[in-house]
């Protein structure tokens, strides 16, 4: 009877996140001060009171999700006991600092780098991601291999629910085919740029150099990680599949089945949003899976 703790990425955020922990537990306000000193800005104040707008700039969203997450798995002491844990995209950051095999600095520092990064990469080259719905993996990855340009699924979120990643054109160009080929809906994503898609390159290299620096641990038990939805727990692959992760699809379906035959039968998701807990319930109806905002 394992238990496992996921962790939520980016589009998970919503103002007031984290505040009940900050105003209740001193522990956890010390981290928040930490956080705010580390990116030079005050991002507390944008997580209790900013607008949505504010929220989903890229460089605030991704380090709000990930603090509101570790820190509440930190504030839990020892009832925060897994048997193994995941995240999802930027949740697998979230994932590792929980599990101890980055320390909490360490990681905020790497999640504010994938941020201004992934930032850049859009910048560069405007890309966007789409919401694919009621067609198996296959026929979505076949057409998008049929369409010009680039455009992967990238995102496998649960049975029925994929998220592709691309060119703006090849985006539209994949969507229609989609609909034509019974889609319930293939619908443009209001996200930044083509999140783990060939077009994050720019963003891998430069976020390469520095996981290569930061300093990982053994963990206190299985990571398992997006790229190939298997558990790990050495340091230098840990750091291989987080390198690989920023172009890599996030097989979020094959994660979680892989967890519940590995033994898992109760899940808990640490962070804003219960969208890890809807999702677990459609890839696998039968176990327990709770959702926690705070303690």
């Amino acid at each position: 009877m394992a238990k496992a703790f996921v962790f939520p990425g980016q589009g998970a955020q919503f103002s007031g996140m984290g505040k009940e922990l900050y105003e209740g537990i001193p522990e956890a306000k010390k981290l928040f001060e930490t956080a705010n000193d580390i990116l030079g800005f005050r991002i507390t104040d944008i997580m209790f009171s900013g607008t949505a707008d504010e929220l989903k700039q890229t460089f605030v969203t991704q380090p709000a999700v990930f603090l509101h997450s570790v820190i509440l798995a930190k504030s839990m002491g020892d009832a925060f006991n897994p048997d193994m844990v995941a995240g999802h995209s930027l949740g697998e950051f979230s994932a590792l600092v929980a599990a101890g095999a980055l320390g909490f600095e360490d990681g905020l520092r790497l999640v504010s780098k994938r941020a201004q990064a992934m930032q850049k990469a859009c910048e560069a080259a405007p890309s966007t991601m789409a919401a694919v719905l009621a067609l198996d993996d296959r026929t979505v990855e076949e057409l998008c291999a049929s369409v010009d340009g680039v455009v992967v699924a990238a995102n496998y979120n649960c049975p029925g629910q994929l998220v592709i990643s691309g060119t703006i054109e090849a985006v539209d160009a994949a969507c229609e085919k989609m609909k034509a080929a019974g889609a319930k809906r293939a619908l443009r994503l209001p996200v930044g740029g083509a999140f783990h898609s060939p077009l994050m390159e720019p963003a891998r290299v430069e976020l390469e150099a520095a996981i290569k620096e930061a300093p990982f641990q053994t963990p206190i038990c299985p990571v398992y990680q997006n790229v190939d939805a298997k558990p790990y727990s050495d340091p230098a692959q840990i750091r291989a599949n987080l390198i690989a992760q920023l172009t890599s699809p996030v097989r979020w379906t094959q994660t979680v089945r892989n967890m519940i035959a590995d033994g898992a039968s109760s899940f808990v998701e640490l962070g804003p949003g219960a969208v890890l807990k809807g999702l677990i319930s459609k890839i696998d109806s039968t176990v327990e899976v709770e959702s926690k905002q705070t303690l």
